[in-house]
Formats: structure tokens, C-alpha cells, sequence
């Protein structure tokens, strides 16, 4: 009798182009790995899981299905991307590490919530924080104009670019129970976004965020596409992403890495176009039988993990 095949679990959004694309390329390779939509109804604790591989992309808009993923991950599943560390990441912390790592980022300064949930009393609750704000010594900093954007968002939702501090006070009295971000504006001549697989695949791709098209091809120099491959391979590997996009504003031959907290980066074929969609589908279904295959899982990467082994 033929052994079972390994399974790869998909847990989707709303997304209708990457899902079954994905799916049909991984089963029609007689790999020994299906590919198959993840089926949840309640999880027990401990619950074995049926798959080798989950892919998620969307549970950081379903808390159950982080739970889930982390329970999968306890079972020994390889989970893309891992859900602890997603859990854990935002954009100023981000920022930080790019910073050590040596990568080129925008200044970055994270502010105080503008407002709490209720239970929270301002003077009993936060004797910690300063008030009222010092916007001048923000301003200072960052200089203007300035991106103030939420520390944990995705999507370009919640980003504004302001001219004055007027306007950026205006638009954090407007953040409510957002963390925002008030990063440096970078006046960008050029502007690439990077498709990184597995921490060591890094698909370089010319970008409009103002128009949000994709450039079949691209116009970066050697130097500067080799000086983007390797700082997106030091981010990834650093966050331990196995999918992610990295963004970079490039001005004056230096590539600003300003984004790049997207664990369920945008593969929909409308946006990418038949070119990037192709070769996103391919090499993820590679990079996914690989793991399937592999002895790889998340829970190698904690303590915790290294104990239950034990």
C-alpha cells in the first residue's frame, strides 16, 4: 500500500485567486503532499493535527484561528508564518531591529494611545505617561513632512502622510485605541517591494505604492538589487518569516526599508499581475512540499518547544 500523503493546511480570508491556484499546483505535482483548505470547528487541548504545513493568512483578523495555529505549532507543525512571533512583532519594534541589523530604515518614534478601553482612568491608570504630550520634541525628531501610521496595521489602512504638526496632532486626536508610529518621510525617487519565501528566496519587484501597480520588470542597479536582496534576507531571517514582503523607498540609491510586517503578504493575481502571481504560486507550493518533507516546525525556534522534545 502506498503511504499516506503529507498534508499542507490553508487557512484563507476573503482571497479567491491564490487559495485554489496554490492548492491545484501542490496536488497536481504527485509529490506524495495534498494541499487542502483547514476545516476548524472548535479545538481541544493537545489536539494532534492532521498537517505537516499550515499556511495562514488571515488569522491576525480571527483570534480563534491564532489559538488554533499556536495549539498546531505545539503538535509539531510547521506553521507560515509563526504565530508567536506574529503575535508579538509591530512596526516600531520592527523599525528598531532594522536599525541593529544595519539595514537603512526611516526614523521612528511610537506615541501613547490617544484613548483606552473603558476601565481605564487616566490618573489612576497611566501615572506612568507623560501629558499632555511634547509634540514639538516629536516633531524635532522626525522632522516634517512625517508618516504617522498604526504600529500593528497592514494594508496601507490607517497611514497618513501629514505636512505640519497641526495636522499630525489632528490626525492622532482621530487614532482611538490605535498604537500609531510617526516615522520620517522618505522623498523617494524609486520603490521596490520584495516577495520573500522560505528566508531565502527574495523576488525583487518594481512598485507604485501611489498607484499600487506592479512593474513587470524592474530598473535597479547590481548594486543596488543585490544591497535590497540581502537586507530583506536579513529581516526575514531575523523575524523568522517564511512569507513576508519587505518595502523599500528608495532615494538616492538608498533602499529605506519602511515596511516590512506583511506575514500574509498580498498574492492576489488582480494585483500582482500574471507574472508575479505565477511565480508566487510556484515557489510557494516548493517551498511548502519542501517543508512538508522535511522535519522542520515551529516550535524549535522556543524554549518550550526544546523541553517537550527533551
Amino acid at each position: 500500500m502506498a503511504p499516506e500523503p503529507l498534508k499542507i493546511g490553508l487557512i484563507v480570508g476573503r482571497e479567491w485567486s491564490f487559495p485554489p491556484a496554490f492548492i491545484n499546483e501542490v496536488n497536481q505535482r504527485n509529490q506524495g503532499v495534498i494541499a487542502e483548505f483547514v476545516k476548524l470547528g472548535g479545538t481541544r487541548m493537545n489536539e494532534p493535527s492532521p498537517y505537516r504545513v499550515i499556511v495562514d493568512r488571515i488569522s491576525h483578523e480571527v483570534p480563534y484561528y491564532r489559538s488554533y495555529l499556536k495549539n498546531a505549532a505545539l503538535q509539531g507543525v510547521k506553521v507560515i508564518n509563526d504565530p508567536f512571533m506574529w503575535t508579538a512583532d509591530d512596526k516600531f519594534f520592527g523599525a528598531s531591529l532594522a536599525t541593529r541589523l544595519g539595514v537603512a530604515s526611516p526614523k521612528t518614534l511610537v506615541l501613547p494611545n490617544k484613548d483606552y478601553i473603558p476601565g481605564i482612568i487616566h490618573e489612576e491608570s497611566l501615572r506612568n505617561l507623560i501629558y499632555p504630550l511634547d509634540w514639538d520634541w516629536v516633531a524635532e525628531y522626525i522632522g516634517m513632512p512625517c508618516v504617522l501610521k498604526d504600529a500593528h496595521g497592514g494594508g496601507w489602512r490607517d497611514v497618513y502622510i501629514v505636512h505640519s504638526l497641526d495636522e499630525l496632532i489632528w490626525r492622532y486626536n482621530n487614532t482611538g485605541l490605535l498604537t500609531m508610529v510617526v516615522q520620517e518621510y522618505i522623498s523617494w525617487d524609486n520603490y521596490a517591494r520584495c516577495m520573500c519565501l522560505g528566508q531565502e528566496q527574495v523576488y525583487v519587484m518594481k512598485y507604485d505604492p501611489r498607484s499600487r501597480h506592479y512593474h513587470e520588470q524592474h530598473d535597479f542597479s547590481p548594486a543596488l538589487y543585490d544591497r535590497i536582496v540581502s537586507d530583506s534576507l536579513k529581516l526575514v531571517k531575523a523575524l523568522g518569516y517564511d512569507m513576508n514582503t519587505v518595502e523599500y523607498a528608495i532615494a538616492g540609491g538608498v533602499p529605506y526599508a519602511i515596511d516590512f510586517m506583511n506575514p500574509a503578504p498580498d498574492m492576489d493575481v488582480n494585483s500582482l499581475g500574471q507574472v508575479h502571481f505565477g511565480w508566487c504560486v510556484s515557489h510557494m507550493a516548493d517551498l511548502c512540499i519542501r517543508l512538508a518533507k522535511s522535519d522542520a516546525n515551529t516550535r524549535d525556534r522556543y524554549t518550550w518547544g526544546k523541553m517537550i522534545e527533551g
